[in-house]
């Protein structure tokens, strides 16, 4: 069955779901800007986890933003049967469910089998409670590329090609007094994001080698060197800022969230691991790296043709390990040199180092 939802003018209701994390809450932010394109004039909602919903603050595509903390450990239950009377009572038109996990699945069915009326459930399920999806099965890994697939079953056109973030006045003024404060100079910095989650911390490419790519940079392509982070990034951006010196300006724990956007706009490069604030910065369409070891990077390179995902052939790719590994070795054997050569790489989305190279870079480590 064809569908063409944006020519259905009785569609005048929407719900966008997107609860967590970070990262993928950017990278869904495309989708949803898909979706604010193909109707203009509907009212759109947004249902997200908190903090997240700070993201959208004055955000013109949504009328309402609200939240729901099913990870509480307190009042988790009472907070789905409250969210679940919410889309009772507004009677949407349309539900898009950028989540589609098992909780909001069950949800929505359960709402489906207690009389809900909403007419459109969109995810990237072939299976209830969904009546429009993509392909039953995706070849592609990344959860955008489905969801768009399941845009694309319902007549909507899929065009924006990386995150989509309204920036209010108060970070865009913040970011410039931070630019100020230190002397960056539009083009003439880079901005790393050099760690992680705490318990992600084996997708960190690691001090020592962000501070030789720092050192390389500084020679003759930018002035500064900017590192980003929060809470626990703290001590891996000193010890960066430490080894390096002259020209590094050590910003973590200075931004919030949304100041990051304005500043990624104006760096001339951008360098990071697999974490929630390289997809915000991509939303910038200025050049990125992000550095991949255990994670696919076919499914966590964030959206934008400006991003070029690097990780070596190694024996356990894309293992996922989150525990302690002993060698380390598919982060280790990434050299400067490659994140070099990967800013100015033009073959496709993803660069992969040959294992013959990958094995040198290991030794060099």
């Amino acid at each position: 069955m064809s569908f063409d939802l944006p020519g259905d003018a009785s569609i005048r209701r929407i719900l966008i779901i997107k609860w967590s994390a970070l990262g993928d809450i950017a990278m869904s932010t495309c989708v949803m800007e898909d979706v604010a394109r193909a109707f203009p004039h509907a009212r759109i909602d947004l249902n997200t986890l908190p903090p997240w919903d700070k993201l959208f603050i004055g955000d013109p595509r949504f009328t309402n933003i609200s939240k729901i903390n099913i990870r509480a450990k307190r009042g988790k239950w009472f907070a789905i049967w409250a969210w679940m009377q919410q889309v009772r009572r507004e009677r949407y038109d349309l539900i898009v469910d950028l989540q589609s996990n098992d909780r909001s699945r069950f949800m929505l069915m359960f709402l489906q089998m207690t009389g809900n009326v909403t007419r459109y459930l969109i995810g990237n399920h072939a299976s209830r409670p969904y009546n429009i999806s993509g392909p039953t099965v995706s070849v592609d890994p990344n959860p955008v590329q489905r969801m768009r697939a399941a845009l694309n079953a319902a007549g909507i056109p899929v065009n924006t090609p990386r995150p989509v973030l309204h920036i209010p006045d108060s970070n865009q003024r913040h970011a410039r007094e931070l630019q100020a404060r230190y002397g960056l100079e539009a083009g003439r910095y880079a901005i790393f994001y050099p760690g992680c989650q705490a318990a992600g911390y084996l997708k960190r490419w690691g001090e020592d080698k962000y501070a030789e790519l720092a050192r390389q940079l500084l020679i003759d392509e930018v002035d500064h060197v900017v590192l980003i982070g929060g809470k626990d990034e703290m001590e891996d951006c000193r010890r960066i800022a430490d080894l390096v010196g002259d020209g590094v300006v050590n910003m973590c724990g200075e931004t919030e969230v949304l100041d990051i956007v304005p500043l990624a706009r104006d760096a001339k490069y951008q360098v990071g691991n697999d974490t929630g604030t390289a997809h915000l910065a991509a939303s910038s369409s200025r050049p990125m790296v992000v550095v991949c070891g255990p994670t696919d990077p076919y499914r966590v390179k964030p959206q934008g043709d400006n991003v070029v995902a690097i990780q070596a052939d190694m024996p356990c790719l894309n293992c996922y390990c989150k525990q302690d590994c002993a060698h380390h070795s598919c982060m280790k054997a990434i050299q400067p040199s490659h994140v070099i050569a990967a800013l100015n790489y033009k073959d496709g989305p993803v660069m992969i180092i040959p294992a013959q190279e990958a094995q040198q870079g290991l030794l060099d480590s």
